[in-house]
């Protein structure tokens, strides 16, 4: 169906932009591999070249650029010499992203600026350069990798600049769409669930990649959306949601690890607990309990209880710690590498932590004895259920429950203790 079509993708060397590439190749499609990529990278695999190379074994045609979508003048050599190789464009895939998941306080400006540069000015940009060429195409197709964009609050709350940049590369399908109805479609596609990629496993740390699906998903989305008609236009797409429409019944084909649980992704509402999400998500009032002793404000404005007493609080919490300390080994401490800090509300709160970098590592009330790479902040029901493995450290994130300021790659290797020390507990 993508015969002699031309792709021009960016951040296509790897990853999602990289699969969907080989996808088209197979039918014999010509790609531009727009991607800045072009000496071998220390940690991450794939350039520019060997990418091509791949392409052409697959049965494609492939034009290797080296292009950085911040700079506008690389996008439009990259577009003159693909116009000037295959004789024009007939599908642009918006592909390249960057992405820092911290807070407002604790993202550097050179960071905003990245995803900002990146994400929304770099997909403008390059539909500017190719919307000429793909207007003289006879089924031209825009597709960003974006999501919908939910204005549910907690998806703001926890990394603000990485959510306004990826709803910017969701804004350019709502108003390209339109502008360009009846020459050129417009389209969005995101995954339902985490899919493994150089950029996950930089996240997540190792043992992440069971919770996420193959690439191979985005690309058989992608090529049922590029090959149909221009008039389907404007639409946000999920993946599954689409194959499942398309008849594919089998999903443990994408699957890294089938039948492990996956990891959704972000932007998508997972109802864990009805209730409080609708809560949160219009702003309900929720009732405090009175909280004995003195209080203060948590990292997260949640009210934190501070004992007077020396003595250790008891209950659940402090239960769960004891075991925690019980469970400690220097195993623990010498893969971890990180100090974690809890701040929990509700009764048995206040400041508690797990010590897995020092020699022998600890775990207890107050705050840690050496400073915190990790700070969690969360109600005390809640860390008891993430402990007992009835609450996933990642849907507690991604639902607003958790909220996390540093090492974000060290709070996901805490994730992969858990599951190991939830027989204990």
């Amino acid at each position: 169906k993508l015969a002699g079509c031309t792709l021009f993708i960016t951040g296509a060397s790897r990853g999602i932009g990289k699969a969907i590439a080989l996808k088209a190749a197979k039918d014999g499609a010509n790609i531009v591999i727009a991607a800045k990529t072009a000496e071998p990278h220390p940690t991450l695999p794939g350039t520019i070249y060997t990418a091509a190379e791949e392409i052409e074994a697959a049965g494609g045609k492939a034009l290797p650029c080296i292009v950085n979508v911040r700079e506008e003048q690389q996008i439009v050599n990259a577009v003159e010499k693909a116009v000037k190789t295959f004789g024009g464009i007939d599908i642009l895939v918006n592909n390249a992203s960057a992405i820092s998941l911290t807070g407002t306080l604790e993202t550097a400006t050179k960071k905003v600026n990245l995803m900002m540069d990146v994400n929304v000015r770099g997909t403008y940009l390059t539909s500017k350069a190719c919307l000429p060429h793909l207007r003289k195409s006879k089924n031209p197709h825009i597709l960003n990798l974006s999501p919908p964009m939910n204005m549910n609050p907690m998806w703001f709350k926890n990394h603000c600049a990485y959510t306004i940049s990826k709803y910017g590369m969701s804004m350019c399908v709502l108003g390209m769409a339109e502008e360009f109805r009846g020459e050129v479609a417009v389209n969005a596609l995101w995954p339902k669930t985490a899919i493994h990629t150089a950029a996950m496993d930089m996240l997540g740390g190792a043992g992440i990649e069971k919770q996420c699906r193959k690439t191979d998903i985005l690309a058989d989305a992608a090529y049922c959306i590029l090959t149909k008609p221009k008039t389907f236009t404007g639409n946000f797409i999920i993946d599954e949601v689409l194959l499942r429409e398309e008849g594919v019944k089998d999903f443990d084909v994408y699957a890294i690890a089938p039948g492990h649980p996956l990891m959704p992704d972000f932007f998508l509402d997972v109802e864990i607990d009805t209730t409080a999400m609708k809560q949160e998500r219009y702003g309900a009032a929720q009732k405090e309990k009175k909280l004995s002793g003195s209080q203060q404000e948590g990292a997260d404005g949640a009210k934190v209880k501070t004992d007077s007493a020396a003595a250790e609080p008891s209950g659940p919490v402090a239960e769960t710690f004891r075991v925690i300390q019980g469970a400690v080994t220097e195993d623990y401490v010498r893969s971890t590498q990180g100090v974690f800090q809890f701040e929990l509300s509700g009764d048995g709160g206040g400041t508690w932590y797990i010590d897995l970098k020092t020699k022998g590592g600890s775990a207890g009330f107050g705050k840690p004895p050496v400073a915190a790479d990790v700070v969690m902040s969360m109600s005390s029901a809640d860390f008891v259920k993430m402990f007992t493995g009835k609450l996933k450290p990642t849907l507690a994130f991604m639902s607003g429950k958790l909220r996390i300021k540093g090492n974000m790659a060290l709070a996901i290797k805490l994730e992969k203790m858990l599951s190991q020390l939830n027989s204990k507990l």
